[in-house]
C-alpha cells in the first residue's frame, strides 16, 4: 500500500470522540486540520480549548444563517425539542467540504460512532447525511471506519484503512483506553452542548419565532438570558436573574425596546420588547417590581426607564406579587 498522504478537515467538539478522531487520523498518516461551527445555539469552547492541547489548527465558521434558516424549515424535520440534527450535521458537512475543495484538501472526517446515538448515527442516518450534505465517499468516520464503506482516500491509497477503527455502540471503555493511549487528559463527558434539545429553551426559541422572529439576531442571542414573559397584549420581557444577565440587558437598548430597573432598591434589570401598550408596560414594569426586593418603608418601587424615545421614571406601588405574573412566563 502507498504511503498515506492525504489532507482533511476534521469537525471539532471538543469532545472525546472528535479528539480522538484527529489522533487516529493522524496516526493513519493524515494531515488534519480542525474545523468548528458557531451559532448562538452552541458554543465553541470545547473545541478552542481541544484545539489547543491537540496543537490543531482551527478554522471557526460562523454558522447562525445556516441553522436559522433550517429551524425554519428542517427538511428531516426536529427531534425531541427544536433541534434540526439530521440537516444542521449534514449543512456543516456541506459547508465543511465546500471549504475541502477549495483548498485541496481529501476529506472532511467526524467523531461519529456508528450506533453510539440510536437516531442520529445508525447507518442509515450516517448515509442520509453524506449524501445530503454531497460529500458521500470523501466523508470519513475513522473511529467507525471498518464498518462502513471505504472512502475516496482509502481506495485511493492515502489514508491507511488498516489504522482506522471499528468502534460501535454506546459502551465507551474502548474509548477511555484510547484516550489513555493518546495521552488525552481534558475531555468533558458525553453531552449533546446544543441548546436546541434543550425543552426550555425551545419553548422560548418556538415562542420567538411566533412573534419577533428568528431574523432578530440580538433576541435570538439574548434567548438563554433571564427570565421570559409573554404579556396579554404581545410585549415581551427578559428579566434578568443575576448580575450578569443585567450587565448583559444593559449593553444597548436597540429600537422598539425599553430598559427598566429598579432605582431605589435592588433587583433585575429588564429588557422589554415590542410594540408595548400601556397595559403590557404596567405588567412589565410591575414584574421587575415583584423580582425586586421590597423597599423597607412598604411603599412603590421607583424605577428609571430608558429608550431610544427617552428616558423617565415609574413607580409600582404595593401591592406588587409574583404569583399574579407566572401565568406570563414562559418555561
Amino acid at each position: 500500500m502507498a504511503e498515506a498522504s492525504a489532507k482533511g478537515y476534521v469537525l471539532i467538539s471538543g469532545g472525546l470522540d472528535s479528539q480522538l478522531a484527529v489522533c487516529v487520523l493522524r496516526e493513519a498518516g493524515a494531515y488534519v486540520e480542525g474545523l468548528v461551527f458557531e451559532t448562538p445555539f452552541f458554543s465553541t469552547d470545547r473545541a478552542r480549548k481541544a484545539a489547543a492541547a491537540l496543537n490543531l489548527k482551527l478554522t471557526v465558521v460562523d454558522f447562525t444563517a445556516d441553522e436559522i434558516a433550517l429551524i425554519k424549515d428542517p427538511p428531516h424535520g426536529f427531534g425531541g425539542a427544536m433541534n434540526p440534527c439530521i440537516d444542521c450535521h449534514a449543512t456543516m458537512i456541506r459547508r465543511a467540504g465546500e471549504l475541502m475543495r477549495k483548498n485541496g484538501f481529501d476529506f472532511v472526517a467526524t467523531g461519529e460512532v456508528l450506533n453510539q446515538r440510536p437516531m442520529s448515527q445508525n447507518k442509515v442516518s450516517l448515509g442520509v447525511v453524506a449524501k445530503t450534505s454531497g460529500l458521500a465517499g470523501r466523508l470519513v468516520r475513522p473511529l467507525s471506519a471498518q464498518l462502513l464503506e471505504p472512502t475516496v482516500p482509502e481506495e485511493e491509497g492515502k489514508l491507511d484503512r488498516a489504522k482506522l477503527l471499528s468502534l460501535q455502540g454506546r459502551r465507551r471503555e474502548t474509548q477511555f483506553r484510547l484516550a489513555d493511549k493518546y495521552g488525552l487528559k481534558d475531555y468533558p463527558s458525553p453531552a449533546g452542548g446544543c441548546k436546541l434539545t434543550e425543552t426550555n429553551y425551545a419553548a422560548r426559541l418556538r415562542d420567538l419565532m411566533e412573534h419577533e422572529g428568528l431574523d432578530y439576531l440580538r433576541l435570538v442571542r439574548l434567548l438563554a438570558a433571564g427570565r421570559r414573559f409573554r404579556l396579554k397584549d404581545g410585549a415581551s420581557v427578559i428579566l434578568g436573574r443575576n448580575q450578569d444577565d443585567n450587565i448583559l440587558l444593559e449593553k444597548t437598548v436597540a429600537a422598539n425596546e425599553m430598559l427598566v430597573a429598579p432605582s431605589n432598591v435592588s433587583g433585575p434589570t429588564a429588557l422589554i420588547v415590542g410594540n408595548v401598550s400601556e397595559a403590557d408596560f404596567k405588567d412589565a414594569c410591575a414584574i421587575v417590581a415583584a423580582w425586586s426586593k421590597p423597599p423597607q418603608d412598604g411603599g412603590a418601587v421607583v424605577l428609571e426607564v430608558l429608550s431610544q424615545e427617552g428616558d423617565g421614571m415609574f413607580e409600582v406601588p404595593q401591592p406588587y406579587r409574583r404569583e399574579d405574573y407566572t401565568q406570563y412566563q414562559i418555561l
